[in-house]
């Protein structure tokens, strides 16, 4: 039982299976919850469904089923969220701390690439337009809690972000701050690729007067050719076999140390061997993930 007040996540999009990367960031927010004594859980970002593979949530629940990640409580799933998004939407709007907003990507690229707050004034309808936070508290740097500080882009941490898209749906930043809030996440640990939208989303919780959870990014997983490990770049899924050789390969490239004699371990195991030695400051800082796994 949870013994600590920590309360973690992992928080898939289901546009298709789980691969080595995904379970990088997924044992890493696994191992510190669990070495923290916390409650771990497990979120469905279903909110793009133009991007979703069908059935590829119940494959991933599946999956860590399958590499012995048991979450607690009920599994989130944001496609039944939607009135919490709208009702936080219509406070911002009505607190003017947003905007409907009909600029185009190509002015948006005409102007340098960074939105200029064009619409702020005009008072545009709904019809045809995005949702734009009015940016009243911008965030230009965090504290990760691997990595140190990270400095943000000033320009792109004043810019008005999309909050609810011009094609009705909601906006990642909006919908995973909402929904952190609303289950008490108190640290997020994910992968690097992730830095960038944090200052968009600290942002978000200052503007909502809420406390803003910690914060720890993972090096990722990269192919041959140098890029991330990713869905996008069709990475193989994880395999149905044995998972514990998988296990002890993640666990190494978090720089975890990993003696012989887990290998004979069972899952379950395994990974209480991995949560009583997990050292946190062991993990890779690198930032922009310069790391290679010679064979995936």
């Amino acid at each position: 039982m949870p013994q600590s007040d920590y309360i973690g996540r992992f928080a898939p999009s289901p546009s298709g299976e789980l691969h080595f990367g995904s379970l990088i960031a997924a044992l890493g927010s696994y191992l510190q919850a669990r070495a923290n004594k916390g409650i771990w859980r497990v979120r469905i970002e279903d909110i793009d469904p133009p991007r979703e593979v069908p059935g590829a949530a119940e494959t991933i629940l599946r999956q860590l089923e399958h590499y012995g990640l048991h979450w607690d409580g009920e599994v989130l799933w944001q496609s039944q969220r939607h009135d919490a998004y709208r009702e936080r939407l219509t406070w911002l709007y009505e607190q003017k701390r947003s905007y409907y907003c009909t600029c185009t990507r190509a002015r948006i690229q005409s102007t340098g690439g960074v939105y200029d707050g064009h619409c702020r004034t005009q008072h545009r309808g709904p019809e045809n337009a995005a949702i734009r936070l009015w940016q009243h508290y911008p965030v230009t740097h965090f504290h990760d809690r691997l990595l140190g500080e990270i400095q943000a882009d000033t320009r792109l941490a004043h810019e008005d972000f999309i909050i609810h898209r011009r094609d009705g749906l909601f906006a990642y930043n909006l919908a995973v701050v909402v929904d952190d809030h609303f289950q008490g996440v108190t640290e997020i640990v994910r992968g690097a690729d992730l830095i960038e939208p944090t200052v968009r989303q600290i942002s978000l919780y200052h503007h909502f007067g809420w406390t803003p959870p910690h914060y720890i990014h993972l090096p990722l997983a990269l192919n041959d050719q140098g890029n991330k490990l990713s869905k996008q770049n069709h990475a193989p899924a994880l395999p149905n076999s044995d998972p514990r050789p998988v296990l002890i390969d993640a666990l190494r490239f978090l720089n975890q140390n990993v003696t012989t004699e887990w290998q004979d371990l069972d899952v379950d195991e395994l990974l209480n061997k991995a949560v009583e030695n997990w050292a946190l400051l062991a993990v890779p800082k690198i930032q922009h993930s310069q790391m290679r796994l010679a064979e995936l």
